[in-house]
C-alpha cells in the first residue's frame, strides 16, 4: 500500500482513519487470498500425489514391457530370417516404449517449476501459472480490458503468493483504469504498493492512483499524491510526468487525465 512508502513525505498519503480502515480490510483480503491458495495447495498435493501413484504404476507397465522386449529380442535371435512377425512385433515395442517414456518425462517436466524473470524480478513459477500471467498480459496488450481484467482477477485468487503477484495486481489497476473503475484500481495499485514498495512498477502505480483521482474529481487528493510521488520516487520516469503534470492540475483537474501514466508496454 502507498501507506507503507519507508519516506515521511510517502507515509502521509494514509496517515488519516479512512487509510488506516483501507490498511485493515487489505490485510483481511490478502487473508482470505492466503488461506484460499493453502487450500488450492492442498488439493494440488492430493493431484500430484495421484499423479506419482499413476506414474509408479506407467513404470512398472514399462518395466514389464521392457521384458517382453528382451524375450522378443530372444525369440527374433532364433527366428531371424524366417519370422518377419515377430522382428515388427519387435519394432513396434520399441516404438510403444519411447512413446510412453517420451509422455512420463513431459508429465514430469510439468510439474516442475521454472525460473521466469518479470519487472526486474526472478523467481520459479509453474508452466500453468506463467501461461495463465501471460494470457492476462496478452489480452491487455489486444485491448480487451474487460477481458484482461478478468484474467488477471482469476489468476490472483488463484496464485496469491505468486512472484507474479505484484505485476498481476498493476496490470488489473490498469486494466480497470481503462474500463472506468477507478476506484477498484485505486485499491489494487495500492495492493501492490502494499506488498511490494520497491516493485518496478511501483512509481507507475502511484502515478497511476493520481490519475484515478483526477478521473473521479479529486482534484486536492491527486496533486498530493503526485507530490508524494515526486518525493518517494525522485529518479523515476512517473516522477518526471508528476512534475510536469502539478502546474497543469493546479489550473485545471482534467489536464493530468488527457493521457494515461499508466504503462502498456
Amino acid at each position: 500500500m502507498l501507506g507503507m512508502l519507508s519516506n515521511p513525505a510517502a507515509a502521509a498519503l494514509f496517515g488519516d482513519d479512512e487509510a488506516r480502515a483501507a490498511i485493515l480490510e487489505l490485510r483481511q483480503r490478502v487473508d482470505v487470498l492466503r488461506l484460499d491458495q493453502e487450500q488450492r495447495a492442498s488439493a494440488q498435493q492430493d493431484q500430484l500425489r495421484r499423479l506419482i501413484d499413476e506414474n509408479i504404476q506407467l513404470r512398472r507397465s514399462l518395466i514389464d514391457l521392457q521384458t517382453q522386449i528382451d524375450n522378443l529380442r530372444t525369440d527374433n535371435a532364433r527366428l531371424i530370417g524366417r519370422d518377419e512377425v515377430s522382428a515388427r512385433a519387435l519394432v513396434d515395442a520399441q516404438r510403444q516404449y519411447k512413446e510412453a517414456l517420451a509422455a512420463l518425462e513431459e508429465r514430469v517436466r510439468a510439474l516442475e517449476p521454472e525460473r521466469v524473470s518479470v519487472d526486474g524480478r526472478e523467481f520459479l513459477a509453474e508452466r500453468a501459472e506463467r501461461r495463465d500471467f501471460e494470457t492476462g498480459l496478452g489480452l491487455f496488450r489486444k485491448g480487451d480490458f474487460q477481458g484482461a481484467q478478468n484474467a488477471f482477477a482469476e489468476f490472483i485468487k488463484r496464485y496469491p503468493s505468486s512472484g507474479y503477484a505484484p505485476s498481476a495486481f498493476f496490470w488489473l489497476g490498469n486494466a480497470q483504469y481503462a474500463t472506468q473503475d477507478y476506484k477498484e484500481a485505486i485499491e489494487n495499485f495500492r495492493i501492490l504498493l502494499s506488498q511490494s514498495q520497491d516493485h518496478a512498477r511501483a512509481p507507475e502505480a502511484v502515478l497511476a492512483i493520481a490519475n484515478c483521482q483526477v478521473e473521479l474529481k479529486d482534484t486536492k487528493g491527486a496533486r498530493k499524491t503526485l507530490e508524494e510521488l515526486i518525493k518517494a520516487y525522485p529518479k523515476s520516469d512517473a516522477a518526471a510526468t508528476a512534475k510536469q503534470r502539478l502546474p497543469r492540475l493546479k489550473d485545471t483537474a482534467p489536464a493530468v487525465s488527457s493521457t494515461q501514466g499508466n504503462s502498456k508496454k
